[in-house]
């Protein structure tokens, strides 16, 4: 029987994770600073979509960037270590086990696994225990960036929800405890998906969240007072 592992699932779950909090978070900030200068519910709801819709870009760029980045770097060190191996194969198996014996087997039996593994596949097992690199942690640009940019774009339509669907006097309220609520879903989410415990997750959220969410507002009624 296979054994399922959820560190398996920690490639797009960062992505996707990070992507809807900060959707939510910078999102429902914005909302909540603009009603906090007392502009009025159709200003608000602009700045809401405008945040939704150049978030997701963003974050879709931001993410397709850096990982690319990571990408080139995984391809550049795989291309030196493959020239390792043609021009020095016995130095590079030399190397493999002492790997191996740095991590508790006695020299003969590392070679044997050197042997065994380089024979199978020799590229691919310098790439995951001399480089680190293995299918779980490859960087795959173009997944970062759609999980990004979706799960922003669905973090980011819940405080517009609020604001299309609400235009009472407690709009900044209403928005801060949905948005409250629904990153301690998510935390919780998140924590039980990597197989976490769930209350660090949960609390390290809110308190943060809520955190720049207040700052958001402050700076908000500050320079609607300033500027009325």
């Amino acid at each position: 029987m296979k054994e399922i592992h959820k560190i398996k699932n920690i490639g797009w779950l960062r992505a996707a994770v990070l992507g809807a909090n900060d959707g939510i978070v910078s999102t429902a900030s914005l909302v909540i600073g603009v009603a906090a200068a007392q502009a009025t519910h159709g200003s608000v709801l602009v700045a809401a979509i405008a945040g939704l819709v150049s978030g997701s870009m963003s974050m879709a760029t931001g993410e397709y960037v850096s990982v690319s980045s990571q990408s080139d770097t995984e391809s550049a060190a795989l291309n030196e270590e493959r020239t390792e191996l043609a021009n020095d194969a016995d130095g590079e198996h030399r190397e493999l086990a002492a790997i191996y014996v740095r991590r508790g087997l006695d020299l003969a039996l590392a070679r044997q696994v050197a042997d065994k593994l380089m024979s199978h596949d020799a590229l691919g097992a310098h790439a995951r225990d001399e480089l680190g690199i293995s299918e779980i942690t490859t960087a795959r640009p173009l997944q970062a960036a759609s999980a990004s940019a979706l799960s922003f774009a669905l973090g980011a339509a819940l405080p517009l929800a609020v604001v299309a669907l609400y235009a009472g006097p407690h709009l900044a309220a209403a928005v801060a405890v949905a948005a409250l609520l629904a990153l301690a879903a998510l935390g919780a989410l998140a924590a039980k998906t990597g197989g976490a415990k769930l209350l660090p997750g949960v609390v390290r959220v809110t308190f943060w969240s809520a955190l720049a969410m207040a700052v958001t507002y402050s700076v908000g009624a500050f320079f609607g007072t300033v500027t009325a």
